[in-house]
């Protein structure tokens, strides 16, 4: 029967390094588990002595060969090199988290400032068209059709998806889409009549309609910050139209009925878009709109103006200051300008919330103002700059109130 003693020590190779001094002396276990130290050349006799350096030489022989690698105990430089990749994949993540957060924050940024900027050169030119030709309604018609020819090239080169559009879709968005019309058109006669600070100072009491109607077409209940915050509004208005030098009611009362229209188009589609399932996108509904808008605003041009064309009337704006070459060009430049910075307000809006769109607006407003003040050299009255600073800080106050939400009642 084998010695257990023996049996365990042929696999200590295994566990620890050979012993290289050939007089070294091997530690056995008894059965009773205690350790002793033998002297083979005292206890064994010759013949013992051969088959134990046998054993020895070839279990030398099978360790040199069958030694487990240092590699296997520690880690090689490829296992730390793939340790470390699978650390720096959370902090390879988080940076490009980052990456892609800054660039959608500069995307949006860079997108706020051609909003800006789009307006500005909107406001320009089509107030300095409006003094030469002074007929809004042709100017709107002429407008809409720059942008129905946008939207075309940008559907026919697939640059977009095709909206498809069912019949109860189109019933609609006819209401938005004559919402729309009359509040763009309310919005070129007040620009024709008064300076294009006053008419935006007056478009700032767009919240004010908004609430009002939300109460009477919707049963919404606005919170005291949300009334709180008109009254700087209303009061601002107030007093800018008491001291404006440009001061007229036919600009007034349109830019007050812009503000009613287009507070109507918003509550309304709240009212009837929110009952269809497949609803378009923001893009394609503006797109349809004013294609829309453009076929509702060529007959009545025609009807409400007739036809300005004649070379009379484009004399008639030559001697204003405007050849029909400038004349041309800069409606058509207005007609761009227009189209765009609603486009990429559409655009916004599918990037932030309603609300963070709001103080976008507000802030476009004193952009605008402040632009056109500077470029028309529009003289404005200490009082006057009052008026308008109230106005728009009450229309940033709204925008912030709206955001506070009304505590449940508790039953």
């Amino acid at each position: 029967m084998q010695n257990p003693a023996l049996s365990v020590s042929s696999f200590i190779p295994f566990l620890k390094p050979p012993n290289r001094n050939p007089n070294a002396k091997v530690t056995v276990l008894s059965h009773s588990s205690s350790s002793t130290q033998l002297d083979l050349h005292s206890r064994c006799g010759i013949s013992w002595q051969r088959n134990l350096d046998t054993f020895s030489s070839s279990s030398s022989s099978f360790h040199s060969k069958a030694q487990i690698p240092a590699s296997f105990l520690v880690p090689s430089g490829r296992y730390q090199n793939l340790i470390a990749r699978a650390a720096s994949v959370p902090e390879s993540a988080n940076e490009g988290a980052r990456r892609d957060e800054l660039a959608q924050t500069l995307q949006l940024g860079s997108m706020f400032g051609i909003w800006y900027l789009l307006n500005i050169y909107f406001n320009i030119f089509n107030k300095q068209v409006l003094k030469v030709y002074p007929f809004p309604t042709t100017v709107t018609a002429f407008y809409s059709g720059c942008g129905a020819v946008m939207i075309l090239l940008m559907l026919g080169f697939n640059l977009y998806p095709r909206p498809k559009i069912t019949r109860s879709q189109l019933a609609a968005i006819l209401p938005l889409a004559l919402a729309h019309t009359l509040g763009n058109l309310l919005t070129n006669v007040s620009l024709g009549k008064v300076a294009v600070s006053f008419t935006h100072t007056i478009k700032a009491m767009e919240p004010f309609f908004t609430v009002v109607l939300s109460a009477l077409l919707l049963a919404e209940r606005p919170t005291l910050w949300v009334v709180s915050s008109l009254v700087p509004i209303v009061g601002g208005v107030a007093l800018t139209s008491f001291t404006e030098a440009s001061f007229n009611w036919i600009g007034f009362c349109s830019a007050m009925a812009s503000n009613l229209t287009n507070q109507s188009r918003n509550v309304f589609s709240k009212k009837v878009m929110v009952n269809h399932e497949e609803t378009l996108d923001n893009i394609n509904l503006f797109s349809v709109i004013t294609i829309i808008s453009f076929i509702l605003l060529v007959p009545s041009a025609i009807l409400l103006e007739g036809v300005r064309f004649s070379p009379s009337y484009l004399q008639s704006a030559a001697n204003q200051g405007l050849n029909i070459r400038e004349l041309f060009v800069r409606s058509l430049l207005a007609g761009f300008c227009f189209h765009a910075y609603q486009q990429v307000s559409y655009m916004i809006l599918q990037m932030v919330s309603p609300v963070t769109h709001a103080v976008g607006n507000c802030v476009k407003r004193v952009v605008v103002i402040v632009s056109s003040v500077i470029f028309f050299q529009t003289p404005v009255s200490p009082i006057n700059s009052l008026g308008t600073v109230l106005a728009l800080a009450g229309v940033f106050l709204y925008s912030r109130a709206k955001r506070i939400k009304p505590k449940p009642k508790i039953a």
